[in-house]
């Protein structure tokens, strides 16, 4: 479905519509396939896993996406829409100069590089465990076959053909979650109503947390470290931002934004419900529960548990979360590269940039699968999730260049704003090591991120023209 969908979607696409789907894209399905892509193939797994151990405290996170998504829409949009970018990044170039835009675009290739890669690797690995294992099929085998299918349907059409076959991600997706609830809510002999009541009066269900201040699920850490996440991930990140670009004005770009915000709310409680209803389902049943919270979804449907048709649909709802998020990192990656590090648009005719592209994208998929080779080798779940965690501070330095762009009228001593983004991260993943000796057992949360554009906006001011 995804290359007939690519077929009809990609005729007579060129790099503008691969790049930006030359500003045509229908904002509603923009705002659903966003969903799918936010909610990665490790979300699928992993917020339902969360419930146990953090009840529905997310949901706090979750609230502070709204105001995150705010700033978003009334502050970043309307500058990207005004500047006719099609690389977020370039306004980095016009606002400090050359080594600050290389600096945020190179931030944003390795970020989305390993964390793109990550989440591939854990579906690979699900999907290598449930099915691929019986057949006798190797691992790097399952790789090549998911990074091809993606370039397969990506690779001429690019945003143009991701508008769509997001939306059909999204759909199965959630499809995915409804049924596996209503299957479930079956087998405890629980009508629908009755599944949501059961979930409202069990332990798992409290959402805010105001009292212990230096506990990782403390309210303002989620609230205000999901707004600041929302902005970092979504508003500074070239892969979210793209389909946003793809609208036909700011205007329509601003409906995108608002209706997007308010329906991740309401599936990602979806997510958390599911999450619930899984501990409930173990206690009715006396089912052990895996050592690791992100394998009770996949055990259970894939288990005979619930019965085979759950687990056709848990994996076919794995899949669409997996590939919704990584055909459009895919495509920012390609779309970066070619903007941001060789500048196509500047030095090559518009049938080199075509050909530059189309190379740049099978080098983007080629890096991808060497990554997650390389996570399968190390076969060390806390190196691999080091990793994907030290990918996630590249954020923070993009959170204080931008801070610093819109805030303040200073300009930069160029040469050293790489110097900054370096040591920022680097400063506070020292902290986050030593929090806890250093400051009474303080845990930082969700706020790091904050913390981190924090010291990267204060060292632009030590950096600044006087």
């Amino acid at each position: 479905m995804l290359v007939i969908i690519s077929f009809v979607t990609a005729k007579g696409a060129d790099n503008k519509s691969f790049f930006i789907g030359a500003k045509k894209s229908p904002w509603f399905l923009v705002a659903f396939g966003m969903i799918g892509a936010s909610l990665s193939g490790v979300t699928f797994i992993s917020i339902p896993g969360w419930v146990g151990a953090t009840q529905f405290a997310y949901m706090q996170t979750v609230l502070g996406y709204l105001l995150g998504y705010v700033v978003i829409a009334t502050v970043l949009m309307p500058l990207y829409y005004r500047l006719n970018l099609t690389s977020i990044y370039t306004y980095l170039e016009q606002r400090f100069g050359f080594f600050s835009y290389k600096t945020g675009a190179s931030f944003f290739l390795l970020s989305r590089t390993i964390g793109a890669s990550f989440r591939m690797f854990l579906v690979a690995n699900v999907l290598q465990f449930t099915i691929f294992d019986t057949m006798g099929i190797p691992f790097w085998f399952t790789v090549v076959a998911t990074i091809f299918f993606i370039w397969l349907y990506t690779f001429k059409g690019g945003i143009k053909t991701i508008v769509w076959t997001d939306t059909l991600q999204t759909l199965f997706m959630l499809l995915a979650v409804v049924f596996t609830i209503l299957l479930i809510g079956r087998q405890l002999n629980w009508e629908l109503l009755e599944v949501f009541a059961q979930i409202k009066e069990s332990e798992y269900s409290q959402i805010f947390f105001f009292t212990e201040s230096h506990s990782p699920n403390y309210f303002w850490k989620h609230f205000l470290g999901g707004a600041f996440i929302a902005i970092s991930m979504t508003g500074l990140d070239q892969d979210m931002m793209q389909k946003n670009l793809s609208c036909k004005n700011i205007k329509e770009a601003k409906k995108n934004m608002l209706w997007f915000s308010v329906v991740l709310v309401f599936v990602n409680l979806l997510f958390l419900c599911l999450g619930a209803l899984l501990y409930l389902y173990c206690e009715k049943m006396q089912i052990a529960l895996p050592e690791k919270s992100d394998n009770l979804y996949p055990m259970l449907a894939m288990g005979g548990y619930l019965g085979d048709v759950v687990g056709v649909i848990f994996i076919l709802g794995l899949i669409a979360a997996a590939y919704s998020s990584a055909d459009s990192a895919l495509t920012a990656l390609t779309t970066s590269f070619c903007i941001d590090i060789l500048s196509i648009e500047k030095h090559f005719s518009e049938n080199q940039q075509i050909k530059i592209r189309k190379r740049v994208h099978m080098g983007t998929s080629a890096v991808m699968f060497l990554c997650i080779l390389l996570f399968h080798a190390l076969s060390n779940d806390s190196v691999i999730k080091e990793l994907f965690t030290i990918a996630g501070y590249t954020y923070g330095p993009l959170l204080g260049l931008y801070a610093y762009g819109l805030l303040t009228h200073f300009q930069v001593n160029d040469k050293w704003v790489p110097v900054v983004c370096i040591l920022s991260p680097i400063l506070c993943y020292v902290l986050n090591h030593y929090s806890e000796t250093w400051f009474g057992g303080y845990k930082f949360g969700f706020e790091l991120l904050i913390l981190n554009g924090i010291l990267t906006f204060v060292g632009l001011l030590v950096i600044r023209k006087r």
